[in-house]
């Protein structure tokens, strides 16, 4: 497999290619229990098989700080040879992995209803946590012992005469040293959607309290008519309408300050202090900047790039995180896509500043029925129009045959491409996808798209191959002179 790099606003690989990554979070959350030696998906690889005929090349592979250290500088080693042995399967197949040590709630030690830290990890200070009664996230909201274990993590507060930072940084360390070398490594994501701490909570009233005012004063909410939509069973849904993507981004104005000074006060600095250790380790693998939790929901990420002794990294990307907060509900197919374009907008604002690839970690969800599946459309059609790369959320046992995988995720894309992409889409109405491209040299190997089905007719300008990757699927691989390209490929 060919070492990934990024540049610019885009990845290549060693020929020179610009690479497009197609994927899904294969992420196991279960607390760390004694005898736990191996992570989620690594008995049966079958799934490994069926990503690669459907098409996907990359892999978020997340697991938690307290299955890999379970006690503190003690690392779980049958656990990360489990990983390795998933990377295995992976490079057979053509498919790439990052690692992501997950977290939610900072530990399943707050409530029960999280995960992330080992107990030893978990510094409240005697504050006791509540279970949730609504929600999992309202720890995030009003959970003092939450908000206290992450203000201690983002503080360093020792365990044992070493920071907490310190130990998930050399965490990290054997990790990276576990998997190096691996044909299959892409990157390490170090901790999924970072949480402000107490000041996470001063965010969710400053949120709710602006709601409210907006609710009231701004004049393009129609009051009458939202209370005439609450009052009736049949329109109720239609309430959440009147929050479209403006009105999201102007309720997220309070919290635009407090952000802002997470990210690059506690956030960044954590980035870049794991990134040093990291890569006295191994220059391999692609660092990740994420986003904080409350960015998923469109409020401005001020991250910056990657420092590594005084230097920027050079192998770095954002990878940002969006969902519609109707998201994994019944209302899910109530989503609006102005909320979502707002999101993404945003982060798309945020990739033009820092000027990175981006692979969008965590998106989509699910729910009943297939009336939401026009948004998650919506959704990937503005991935490729930004040229982004993706991670749905999330696999699961039966994914494979439900309705959204062949319906709305499986679906043709530019995976290698040989020379600089200026647009690329799937007209699904029509059942055609578009590549345009300019290439300035000659290339060895050929640009290669991923076709979900077979295809009724191809234009290229240049010989071209079609190899079978599955029962229906095949990649169209299409060799090129320097120039100006246009495929079309109609199914």
């Amino acid at each position: 497999m060919e070492k990934i790099i990024s540049r610019g606003k885009s990845f290549y690989d060693t020929h020179g290619r610009e690479r497009i990554f197609n994927g899904i979070n294969v992420v196991d959350k279960e607390p760390y229990k004694p005898g736990k030696d191996s992570v989620a998906f690594a008995d049966d690889l079958s799934w490994i098989d069926e990503f690669a005929k459907r098409g996907f090349n990359i892999i978020r592979l997340g697991t938690t700080w307290g299955v890999i250290e379970p006690s503190p500088g003690e690392y779980n080693e049958p656990a990360l040879a489990s990983i390795v042995k998933i990377l295995d399967r992976c490079a057979e197949k053509g498919i790439y992995a990052f690692l992501d040590m997950h977290q939610d709630l900072y530990s399943s030690e707050i409530n029960g209803s999280g995960d992330g830290a080992p107990k030893w990890a978990v510094l409240t200070d005697n504050l006791k946590a509540k279970p949730h009664k609504f929600v999992w996230a309202e720890p995030y909201f009003w959970g003092k012992a939450c908000h206290r274990a992450f203000d201690n993590f983002w503080a360093n507060k020792e365990v044992g005469g070493k920071g907490l930072l310190d130990h998930f940084a050399d965490m990290w360390a054997h990790v990276a040293g576990t998997v190096k070398d691996h044909p299959a490594l892409f990157g390490f994501d170090f901790l999924n959607e970072p949480f402000p701490g107490k000041d996470g909570g001063k965010v969710f009233k400053k949120l709710v309290a602006n709601v409210v005012k907006t609710t009231l004063t701004d004049k393009r909410i129609d009051k009458l008519g939202m209370i005439s939509d609450a009052l009736s069973g049949k329109k109720r849904h239609k309430v959440l309408e009147r929050y479209d993507g403006e009105i999201l981004k102007k309720v997220g104005e309070p919290a635009h300050a407090l952000i802002a000074e997470f990210d690059t006060k506690r956030y960044m600095p954590f980035i870049n202090k794991t990134a040093a250790v990291v890569r006295k380790v191994t220059d391999n693998g692609i660092i990740f900047v994420g986003n904080c939790y409350y960015s998923n929901l469109g409020i401005p990420c001020s991250n910056t790039p990657v420092m590594v002794g005084g230097q920027s990294e050079e192998k770095q990307c954002f990878s940002p995180h969006g969902y519609d907060f109707a998201v994994d509900t019944p209302l899910y197919k109530y989503a609006l896509n102005s909320r979502v374009q707002a999101i993404f907008d945003e982060h798309k604002r945020t990739q033009e500043r820092l000027n990175v690839p981006v692979i969008v970690g965590e998106w989509g969800g699910m729910s009943d029925g297939t009336d939401w599946f026009p948004h998650v459309k919506y959704i990937l059609d503005m991935f490729d129009k930004n040229k982004w790369s993706n991670t749905y959320w999330t696999y699961f046992d039966g994914l494979l045959n439900m309705p959204i995988m062949e319906d709305v995720l499986c679906r043709p894309y530019p995976r290698a491409v040989t020379g600089n992409i200026t647009g690329y889409s799937y007209d699904r109405e029509q059942d055609i996808f578009n590549l345009s491209f300019e290439q300035e040299r000659e290339f060895d190997v050929p640009t290669e798209i991923y076709l979900h089905k077979q295809a009724a007719a191809i234009e290229a300008d240049g010989r071209y191959e079609i190899e079978k990757s599955g029962e229906n699927s095949a990649v169209l691989k299409v060799f090129t002179k320097p120039g100006s390209h246009t495929f079309k490929v109609t199914f």
